[in-house]
């Protein structure tokens, strides 16, 4: 989901977090319109709902609520609620370096809006506390399913080491992220307001200039691994992670932690410091295929490939083609490694379950599919938005790396027939409407 230093889950945001990478296509109206005004709410939807001042709540209350707020998130599905205020100058200078570095590189909104994606109360007026909360996305039917081997990651390195195989990010692999977390935080703002009246807030899911895993750090309910993805001792690093912004004193985690007579009654404590149960370990860094983690808690977007075949909207540079493999949508590479993804809980809604065999396709099969194809079988789905022709782009890529891995003349009648058929499909795009894609497929067609 990193501040100078990675998502969407799209993509991590990578500044902030991993891929998932703030998505421009769900952006919230211009800032400018944003700004809570004396005697107004903040709606979901970023509109303005006109409001009668309340009276305060009182300390006793406030925390009462904090309370029953995290038992909503509970009854919402979300893993874990926490509470943070607003002060992340610490991040500022962190994320100034990233962005002087061009470590963004295509992703101009990243600094379109200056420090207030370090600065809650200056993206939306008003903001006093940060409600964050995280939702585990792995299919349940990946850890029910008796036919994979004991651990889940074996069968997605499986796929990673079959060339023919088509790999997308298992957080892609259902509806849309930003669809499902949305609506469920929009349901807990309701929750609020029917509880204490109108009051302001805003909603948002990788989808504005917010730090999310510095939020969530700070909220202690994980803390930010050296690939710069949040971890959570008792859910690993496959979550989602959303916030609700919000005009109410409320008391944090960080308050309470302070105030706790016996600190071990509480499984995390707030704030969480980056690498907190990390140790030693590097593993993340030397599993990246393009060497994309530059060190601890810094990933370079512009090697990243869940940059590369997400946001980039041009060429793959060409000495970094190879280095994708048969990596089609993002890439989970750093998490299959992670010793604490033992512990990855499964999707508590079914909206992450696998659409359209998407954990189990060929290359050969993904880039048969028309553009019509395309847009009907992704429609609701994540991926969507990097269009038709980024897909046959990137699938292109990922088939000359197949042709290259196959090129010796070794393998099976199997593996023959299937490079085959994949010089079959290409040849079939040669002369496609896109130059985009007929690069990317002379490209490929060059180890055929």
């Amino acid at each position: 989901m990193h501040d100078g230093t990675h998502k969407t889950h799209e993509v991590h945001d990578l500044v902030d977090a991993r891929m998932p990478v703030e998505t421009p296509v769900n952006s919230p109206a211009p800032l400018a319109a944003q700004s809570a005004a004396p005697g107004v709410a903040m709606s979901g939807a970023g509109g303005l709902v006109p409001r009668v001042e309340a009276a305060p709540l009182d300390e006793a209350a406030l925390a009462a609520l904090a309370t029953r707020i995290r038992a909503w998130g509970r009854e919402l599905g979300f893993g874990a609620i926490g509470i943070s205020d607003t002060d992340l100058s610490h991040a500022e200078a962190g994320l100034a370096a990233w962005l002087e570095a061009g470590c963004h590189g295509e992703m101009d909104y990243m600094a379109k809006h200056g420090m207030k994606r370090a600065r809650p109360a200056e993206l939306v007026a008003g903001t006093r506390r940060v409600i964050t909360a995280r939702m585990a996305y792995l299919p349940a039917a990946t850890l029910a399913d008796k036919t994979l081997s004991k651990d889940w990651r074996q069968h997605e390195r499986a796929r990673l080491d079959d060339p023919h195989a088509a790999v997308v990010s298992i957080y892609a692999r259902g509806r849309d992220y930003h669809k499902v977390l949305r609506a469920r935080l929009q349901q807990l703002a309701e929750r609020i307001e029917a509880e204490i009246g109108a009051f302001g807030y805003r909603v948002f899911t990788d989808s504005a200039p917010v730090l999310e895993v510095e939020l969530a750090q700070k909220a202690g309910i994980g803390w930010r691994g050296k690939h710069t993805l949040l971890l959570q001792r008792d859910a690993g690093s496959l979550f989602f992670l959303g916030e609700i912004y919000v005009d109410v004193p409320l008391p944090t985690d960080a308050d309470d932690a302070q105030n706790m007579q016996e600190p071990r009654d509480r499984p995390s404590r707030a704030p969480e410091q980056p690498g907190a149960h990390c140790g030693s370990c590097t593993r993340c860094i030397g599993a990246c295929p393009t060497g994309a983690i530059v060190g601890p808690y810094r990933v370079d977007a512009r090697r990243c490939i869940s940059y590369l075949t997400i946001e980039l909207k041009g060429s793959i540079p060409l000495e970094l083609r190879e280095l994708i493999g048969n990596r089609v949508y993002g890439c989970d590479d750093c998490q299959l490694v992670c010793p604490w993804n033992k512990f990855a809980q499964a999707a508590p809604v079914a909206d992450f379950d696998v659409r359209h065999g998407l954990d189990r396709a060929s290359l050969v099969e993904l880039f048969g599919w028309s553009a019509e194809q395309f847009d009907e079988r992704m429609q609701g789905s994540a991926i969507r938005r990097i269009g038709h022709e980024a897909w046959l782009r990137n699938i292109a890529v990922a088939m000359g790396n197949a042709l290259r891995a196959t090129c010796d003349g070794h393998d099976g009648q199997d593996r023959q027939e299937g490079r085959a058929a994949i010089v079959a499909a290409l040849r079939a795009r040669e002369h496609d409407a896109s130059a985009l894609v007929r690069e990317h497929v002379q490209w490929a067609l060059e180890a055929a």
